[in-house]
C-alpha cells in the first residue's frame, strides 16, 4: 500500500497560524497544475512495483482548484500509476470555497473524502486566525457536503487564547451535530515567522497558555470517545472504518509520494522533499530538473521516526520490531528510557507494544524525544 499527496501551494489568504508553503497570488495556478502533472510523469519509475491506494490534496488550499484541475490532476495518477480499484481521493478544502454547486460537482467527480478547514464555528476565533470563511459559511457547507459526502473529515484547533473550556465543549458539540465521522484537532502553536508570533510579540493577543490546551485536550478525548470515535493517533479521531488511510500510512511507515512545492516523499530508506519555492519548482520542472534534495536514513533515523510516529497512534510501538528491525541494542536502550515514564504512569507495554497512558497522550511528543537514539552512529 502506497500513496501519493500533492501539494497545491496557493490560499486566498494567509491564516496567521500557519507555517506552510502557500503564495496568495493565483498568477501562476495554471502553470502550477501542468507542473505538478509533469513531475506526476517523471517519477513514475519511483512507484512502478506500487499499488497506489490513496490520493491526497494537500496545501495550502486545494479547493482554490476548479474540479476539472483537480479531475485533470487524478486522471494523470491514473495514466502514470497503478491504482487500487476503490482509491481514498481527499481534497483539503475550506468552506468558502464549497458553495452548493461546488460540493455537488465534486461529488461527481472522482474525489470521495473532504477534509474541511473548520478550526471554530465561533466568530471571534475565525477573525483572530485569519479564516477566508465565516461561522454561517461553516455550518452550511457541512449541512450540505454531509448530503453528498459520506466519508468527512473537519479541522478544529483548541489551546485559543482566551477559550473558556465550555467555549471548546461547545465548538466540538457542533461537529458532532453534523453527524461527522471523522475529526482532526490540533493545539494552536506558535511557528516562528508568522503572524501570530509577530501578534503575541507586540502584545497584540495573549500567548496560548499550555494548561488550558492540556485541559482542552482531555475534554476532546473523553468527548470523542463518547460518542465512539476512536483516539488512533494524537491528533485524529475516526469512527470505525473512517480513519484516514492517507494519513495511517505515513504513521504506519508505508512508502508516499510526495508532489508539488514543498512536497515530501519516503521510500522506506530515504526521504526528500521539493523546494519550497514556487517559481524555483516552475522553472525546475520545465527543464526536466526534479527540484528535490535526498536524505538517506540512518538506521538511528529510522528508529527515532518509529518512535515519534508509533507513540503517536494506537499501535504504539512494537518491541519485537524493534529488537528485529534495529538490534538488541537499540531495544535495551528503549527499554531503560522508558522505565521512567512507565513509573511515571505515562507509558505502559501491553502484549509486546509500548504505548502512552491516558495521562501520557498529551505529552507524547515530549516522551517520544526522550527516548530517540541520538548517539550511536557518527
Amino acid at each position: 500500500m502506497s500513496g501519493i499527496y500533492i501539494h497545491i501551494p496557493f490560499c486566498k489568504q494567509a491564516c496567521h497560524y500557519c507555517d506552510f508553503h502557500f503564495s496568495t497570488s493565483m498568477k501562476k495556478k495554471e502553470e502550477m497544475v501542468f507542473a505538478i502533472a509533469k513531475e506526476l510523469q517523471m517519477r513514475k519509475s519511483e512507484f512502478k512495483d506500487e499499488i497506489v491506494e490513496t490520493i491526497y490534496f494537500g496545501g495550502g488550499t486545494p479547493s482554490v482548484l476548479t474540479t476539472a484541475e483537480i479531475e485533470f490532476l487524478i486522471s494523470e495518477v491514473y495514466k502514470n500509476y497503478t491504482v487500487a480499484e476503490n482509491p481514498e481521493i481527499t481534497l483539503e478544502a475550506n468552506p468558502d470555497d464549497l458553495s452548493s454547486e461546488r460540493i455537488i460537482e465534486l461529488a461527481k467527480s472522482p474525489i470521495n473524502r473532504l477534509s474541511i478547514g473548520i478550526q471554530s464555528f465561533f466568530e471571534d476565533d475565525l477573525v483572530m486566525m485569519n479564516r477566508a470563511h465565516n461561522s454561517a459559511e461553516a455550518k452550511k457547507c457541512l449541512e450540505e457536503a454531509t448530503q453528498y459526502f459520506d466519508n468527512i473529515s473537519l479541522d478544529l484547533i483548541y489551546g485559543i487564547p482566551g477559550m473558556s473550556n465550555e467555549k471548546w465543549k461547545q465548538n466540538i458539540e457542533m461537529a458532532l451535530s453534523f453527524g461527522i465521522p471523522h475529526i482532526s484537532s490540533y493545539a494552536l502553536t506558535v511557528e516562528p515567522k508568522t503572524a501570530l508570533n509577530k501578534l503575541i510579540q507586540t502584545g497584540k493577543i495573549a500567548k496560548p497558555n499550555d494548561e488550558s490546551a492540556q485541559e482542552h485536550f482531555a475534554i476532546l478525548v473523553k468527548t470523542l470517545e463518547a460518542n465512539n470515535f476512536i483516539h488512533y493517533e494524537l491528533s485524529n479521531f475516526g469512527k470505525a472504518n473512517y480513519f484516514s488511510k492517507n494519513n495511517s500510512a505515513y504513521w504506519l511507515g508505508k512508502k508516499y509520494l510526495g508532489i508539488g512545492p514543498s512536497a515530501h516523499s519516503y521510500d522506506g530508506v530515504s526521504r526528500s522533499w521539493n523546494v519550497s519555492n514556487n517559481s524555483l519548482y516552475l522553472k525546475s520542472i520545465q527543464e526536466e530538473n526534479l527540484p528535490n534534495e535526498i536524505e538517506i536514513l540512518s538506521i538511528t533515523d529510522r528508529y527515532n521516526e518509529y518512535i515519534m510516529t508509533g507513540l503517536r497512534t494506537i499501535w504504539g510501538v512494537s518491541l519485537d520490531r524493534i529488537e528485529t528491525e534495529f538490534g538488541r541494542e537499540y531495544l535495551n536502550y528503549l527499554q531503560k528510557q522508558a522505565q521512567k515514564f512507565i513509573n511515571d504512569d505515562l507509558l505502559f507495554i501491553d502484549n509486546g507494544i509500548l504505548k502512552p497512558t491516558q495521562k501520557g497522550k498529551f505529552l507524547t511528543d515530549g516522551i517520544a524525544s526522550d527516548l530517540f537514539y541520538l548517539n550511536l552512529e557518527v
